[in-house]
């Protein structure tokens, strides 16, 4: 989460193909599901063979036809084998939902089959209901957050709420009763985010479960993700989702089991990869954006049109809806992107501003692709809220983005970085998959780390690292529940800022080339998998042939910056052999974490300069210089190399001012230089 139409150059195609196994097993992104949401438990035996709509394919121009040609039969050839999934597909959704504008309401079916993946029995389920959290001032998303998302504040009285009206099993049984709301966080018996189902049997390993469930979504006005603003919709987080259960060894678990967390004012989201089959239902004048593809034209009836999308290997499902739309698309590919649609909703005061978003988006999908690996869905939509719904903007799903509101008709480079942060989701978020509930700066650190990357080198906007490490006042574990931070901004300046700049400080030390190689290794490694802050450690140490435990149990477990300062500066007048000789003594301290590289730079009187590099392997470091030319300022780390340094205060010192002055001329010379800095950079 974050802070030109051409002539197409791919048509619909629709082929016939055959179901041998169930949808768990088709090919993926060449395959849709069956158009009805039913579907029979994962258990049971082989579907019927039936016609699904291929994905659509780019156009080819036919050769002139030739007469046949005889050949002797071609012997019997190994038939080809169907495309492994990329994941584990625990869980498989089949959704039909309607839009209720009057009302404001969602109003849905759905059927869900979990398979267990574990080696335990389970014998009960839990569910995330994460539109409850707007249901009253009382939840604990309300309370924590105080009703206000970034900049954004729930509007008076606009809550929001979802309803389960029906929950049974695939033979009828009535689950409803067996509901209970549960809060492992924080014991507040008014948040009603998670619910567990005590199940009417136990589900075995490799076993299955097929629910059926009716509910309806009362929508607030736009707020934390979610919402409406007039008749613009976003459905994000909006239908029951049952919650992730982890693996022994995932993420260091030594158990395996549920992992479930109510919303909190802070907390993302965490959940299986799986399969999204799902219709939504809109008045006729709407258009529709929505993770993964479409898999069949619309119809129309009665005044509604309905959509139906498909996604496989991905772990949620969003969409949004508006009249106002307007709709544009290009097809892509590059060396790692063999071939997307790239789709674009933007709010009508954006309507020129296309090419701008187009650029944004294939800029971003090429550099990811080549830096971190293929991008390997078939579509990306890029949704632009209206202004007044901006609490729906800049926010990450599978395959679709949403930008910030359109609030003004010359965005400057807010426009490119929005786009670019969110689509590095789609690796950070999407396919590694890490816990933000726990571990939210394997995300948002990296999705950060990943923007300052593309802004730099396509657009020259590069970050003023200085200034940015100043504004971390108050450093935290980066591992950690993210509702213990202290505050959205407390949350914000820890697993956005400082996790970057812990990223780029482990950068700093073994150099870019290694750094790109070590994030590549991690992604290749851990996509689809669910990776934990250890596993990444492993990686670096591995790429790196070092122990990293010192910088972590600093900066990524603890919570430390580093700070360097000028302690002292004694000067000696020596006479030698009739001229005069400076003895300087240097004291240097190291007041904060540790940093392998610590550069030092001495300015002479004369205009000579000296350097040096400490290792900063003690507190407190003497530097003896004998020179010819009286000292006149001695200066740690002038560069601002140190990224993960935020008092630049005492780096600087001047050797013959009186030291009743020395604070104030540092800070001074601090404050000149950082301005100086501010000036340079956006």
């Amino acid at each position: 989460m974050n802070h030109r139409l051409t002539k197409p150059l791919v048509s619909l195609l629709l082929a016939v193909a055959f179901i041998v196994s169930g949808i768990a097993l088709w090919p993926r992104d060449e395959t849709a599901v069956p158009a009805s949401g039913e579907v029979k438990p994962a258990n049971q035996s082989k579907k019927k063979a039936q016609s699904k709509p291929q994905r659509p394919a780019a156009k080819t121009t036919s050769p002139a036809a030739k007469p046949p040609v005889k050949s002797a039969p071609l012997p019997n050839l190994p038939v080809d084998k169907k495309p492994e999934p990329l994941s584990q597909r625990v869980v498989e959704y089949h959704i039909d939902a309607k839009w209720v504008p009057d009302r404001k309401q969602i109003t849905a079916a759905q059927t869900v089959t979990w398979t267990n993946p574990g080696k335990k029995t389970v014998t009960e389920m839990y569910l995330h209901l994460y539109p409850n959290a707007f249901e009253s001032m009382d939840t604990t998303f309300m309370k924590e957050s105080g009703g206000t998302l970034r900049s954004d504040r729930m509007l008076s009285g606009s809550f929001g709420s979802i309803k389960l009206n029906a929950v049974k099993t695939s033979d009828g049984t009535n689950l409803l009763p067996r509901l209970q709301a549960v809060q492992p966080d924080d014991g507040n018996k008014k948040d009603r985010t998670l619910v567990k189902i005590r199940l009417p049997e136990p589900i075995p390993p490799k076993g299955s479960i097929t629910l059926r469930m009716a509910f309806t979504v009362t929508l607030p006005h736009t707020f934390a993700r979610m919402g409406y603003a007039g008749d613009f919709v976003m459905a994000g987080q909006w239908f029951p989702k049952v919650a992730a259960y982890e693996l022994t060894g995932t993420r260091g678990r030594a158990v395996e089991g549920w992992n479930a967390h109510q919303y909190h004012g802070n907390s993302e989201f965490y959940s299986d990869f799986g399969i999204y089959n799902v219709k939504v239902a809109v008045p006729s004048s709407y258009i529709v954006a929505a993770t993964g593809f479409q898999t069949k034209p619309t119809t129309d009836k009665d005044g509604y049109k309905t959509y139906q999308f498909y996604a496989d290997d991905v772990h949620d499902f969003a969409w949004s809806a508006s009249p106002d739309f307007e709709y544009a698309e290009e097809p892509f590919s590059a060396p790692n992107v063999p071939g997307v649609r790239i789709k674009l909703y933007l709010d009508p005061k954006h309507k020129d501003l296309k090419d701008r978003y187009f650029h944004a988006a294939k800029t971003a999908l090429t550099e990811f692709s080549k830096m971190y690996g293929q991008y390997p869905y078939s579509t990306l939509s890029i949704v632009v809220p209206p202004a007044e719904g901006n609490g729906a903007g800049g926010m990450e799903y599978p395959t679709l983005v949403t930008a910030f509101g359109a609030d003004s008709i010359d965005p400057g480079y807010d426009l490119e970085r929005v786009v670019v942060h969110e689509i590095a989701h789609q690796y950070w978020y999407g396919m590694v998959a890490s816990n933000e509930f726990e571990e939210a700066w394997l995300d948002e650190g990296f999705a950060s780390y990943s923007e300052d990357k593309i802004m730099e080198k396509e657009y020259g906007v590069a970050p003023n690292l200085p200034v940015e490490s100043s504004y971390i006042t108050s450093p935290a574990p980066l591992k950690q529940l993210s509702w213990k931070y202290r505050g959205h901004n407390h949350y914000a300046e820890n697993v956005y800022t400082r996790a970057k700049l812990v990223l780029l400080g482990i950068e700093r030390e073994i150099g870019t080339k290694m750094m790109n190689k070590v994030i590549r290794a991690y992604f290749v490694k851990w996509k689809f998998k669910h990776p934990s802050t250890a596993d990444f450690q492993t990686v670096l140490e591995r790429m790196t042939k070092r122990d990293w435990d010192p910088y972590f149990s600093q900066y990524v477990y603890g919570s430390m910056m580093a700070d360097f300062s000028v302690e002292e500066i004694h000067t000696d007048k020596v006479n030698e052999n009739g001229e005069t000789i400076y003895v300087h003594r240097v004291f240097i301290r190291k007041n904060g974490g540790d940093f392998s590289k610590v550069p030092i730079l001495f300015y002479f009187e004369d205009g000579s300069t000296m350097k040096k590099t400490w290792d900063g392997a003690e507190l407190l470091t003497e530097y003896k210089i004998t020179n010819s030319s009286p000292l006149t300022w001695v200066a740690v780390d002038p560069n601002r190399t140190i990224v993960v340094e935020n008092k630049h205060i005492n780096n600087f010192m001047k050797a013959e001012v009186d030291s009743k002055w020395n604070i104030r001329w540092n800070l001074s010379i601090a404050k000149i230089l950082e301005a100086l800095l501010g000036s340079l950079a956006w």
